[in-house]
Parts: C-alpha cells; sequence; structure tokens
C-alpha cells in the first residue's frame, strides 16, 4: 500500500460529475499522478475518451480491464448511483481486498450496509461531498469504518481536501451533514433566485439584478469568513433601527425564513436516510397461491 497519494493507485467507480470533480482536483493540486489515476464506466466511451483527453488517465470500460484496475489499486472509489450499488458490489466483491482503501460517495449508503454487501471488513471511508467541489469549493463530510487507520485517514482527507474543506464526523451526523452543506448550495441558489426575480419586478434589468445578487452573495459569504465572526453578529451590525434592513429582516421573520430553512435542513438529513434504507433493502415476496 502506498503511503501517499502521489504513489498511491487510485480507481475510479463511474465516471460522473463528482468522479470529474475529485480527479481534477487531484491533478490541479498536483497530489496524484494521473498516470495512477483509472477511470472506468459500464459503457459510455464518449465520457471515457473525454476524460482520457481531458487529464492524460486510464479509462475503460472492458471487463478484463476494469479487473485489472481495480486489482491494482490502492484505493478505490465508489461513484455509482444508488440504484447501481447492488449489482456494482456483486461484480467488485471478489476483486477487492482488506489492504486496499474504500471510499464512497454514494448518498445514504452506510458503512455497515457496504460491509454486509462485500462481506468484508476492509477500511471503509463513507463521504458526503457537495457539488461545489467541481469547482475546487467543496464541503465534504467524511466518516471511517473501524478498520481504517491513520495512514488511510490521510489519504482519504487528502483527496477530498484537494476539492474544498473536510469536516470529519461520525458517521450518525452524516445526515444531518447532508442536510446543510450536502444539500446547502440549493438553498443558496433557491434564495439568489428569490432576490433575482425580486429585482427585476422592482425594475432592474435582468443582468443587473442578476450581477447585485451575485456579488451580494459572494461578499456575504466572504465577510463571514474574512472577518471570523458569527452571521448573526455581522447582520446586526448592518441592521440599523427602523431602517430598511431592519424592515426587510422583519418580512423574512413574518415569513419564518429561519423555520423555512431549518425545516429545509432537516428533511433533506430524513430523506437522505430514508434512501440509504432503500438501497439493496430486500424486496416484498409476493405469494401465488
Amino acid at each position: 500500500m502506498s503511503t501517499t497519494l502521489s504513489q498511491a493507485k487510485i480507481a475510479f467507480v463511474g465516471a460522473g460529475s463528482m468522479s470529474e470533480a475529485i480527479i481534477r482536483g487531484l491533478i490541479q493540486t498536483k497530489v496524484a499522478n494521473p498516470q495512477h489515476i483509472y477511470v472506468m464506466n459500464r459503457s459510455d466511451q464518449d465520457r471515457l475518451a473525454f476524460l482520457r483527453s481531458e487529464y492524460g488517465l486510464q479509462a475503460t470500460s472492458d471487463p478484463a480491464t476494469k479487473e485489472a484496475y481495480l486489482r491494482q489499486a490502492d484505493v478505490v472509489v465508489l461513484c455509482m448511483k444508488p440504484k447501481d450499488v447492488v449489482t456494482a458490489f456483486e461484480d467488485l466483491k471478489p476483486l477487492l481486498n482488506e489492504n486496499q482503501l474504500l471510499v464512497s460517495v454514494i448518498a445514504g449508503l452506510s458503512i455497515a450496509k457496504m460491509e454486509v454487501l462485500l462481506e468484508s471488513k476492509m477500511a471503509i471511508t463513507r463521504t458526503m461531498p457537495n457539488t461545489s467541489s467541481t469547482i475546487g469549493l467543496g464541503a465534504t463530510g467524511m466518516s471511517f469504518s473501524a478498520n481504517v487507520n491513520d495512514t488511510f485517514k490521510q489519504l482519504a482527507t487528502q483527496m477530498f481536501e484537494a476539492v474544498g474543506i473536510v469536516s470529519i464526523v461520525e458517521e450518525e451526523k452524516l445526515e444531518i451533514l447532508t442536510g446543510v452543506s450536502g444539500s446547502g448550495p440549493a438553498y443558496v441558489y433557491y434564495f439568489m433566485e428569490a432576490m433575482i426575480k425580486a429585482g427585476i419586478e422592482g425594475g432592474l434589468t435582468e443582468e443587473d439584478s442578476r450581477q447585485l445578487t451575485l456579488q451580494t452573495v459572494l461578499g456575504a459569504a466572504h465577510m463571514v469568513q474574512y472577518t471570523q465572526e458569527d452571521p448573526a453578529e455581522l447582520r446586526r451590525k448592518v441592521t440599523s433601527p427602523n431602517g430598511a434592513t431592519q424592515a426587510s429582516i422583519e418580512a423574512l421573520d413574518h415569513y419564518q425564513f429561519t423555520e423555512a430553512i431549518t425545516k429545509a435542513v432537516f428533511r433533506s438529513a430524513e430523506r437522505a436516510k430514508e434512501m440509504g434504507e432503500q438501497i439493496a433493502a430486500p424486496s416484498p415476496v409476493s405469494k401465488t397461491s
């Protein structure tokens, strides 16, 4: 087992946007060797050809070559869709070994269920990245199985730090983390949609409303990061008594803005758990008379 990502052979099972985001981060930050990165999917040759051309990595959908890549890999990253998990794990089971690190980015799939599907206690890292990882500004939650040693932990952390920040949490907290950061970008986009729409309704051009909203959200996020102050304190500082901002905050409170966001976060967490329970769940057996 290689002890650094620059030496490690990394196999990605699934060639979608999250695989590409991680690969791009690994290569751009020069923490991994493109020649040691293997990508595989079931049949999309155009996608594999693009990844080969763009990143100089190894890519295949050929069963024999996939088997060779998986056996050689130090780290295997699972990026398939939840609906493909059972079939994929059946194929993977005879090819993986306990000297490898298995990294999952499959929403809701627990470490315990992976161990059952693999019939193995290999080292498993479960992650929950978000879509901002595609531009290197992601936030990834991460949990480890009991068999993940310090070297494996370092490798997994380094891999996702290449596309943003990493928060290591107990596995049972990954669902609420999904509600905060996994689904979080969508809340911000939705908020921006509403601001842009309101600006247009008030007479701004679509372009002006969009650019003003974008810069406002970007500036506010940077202000929190730069000052390290609590967002509530920054809000208080810009809310003058009886001013326009106070009036707008009162309108948000009237329509239960905080409660709506809280419910969204917890519903996302709840749904993530539901999705995990549905993966590889036994199908009802119909009885015939």
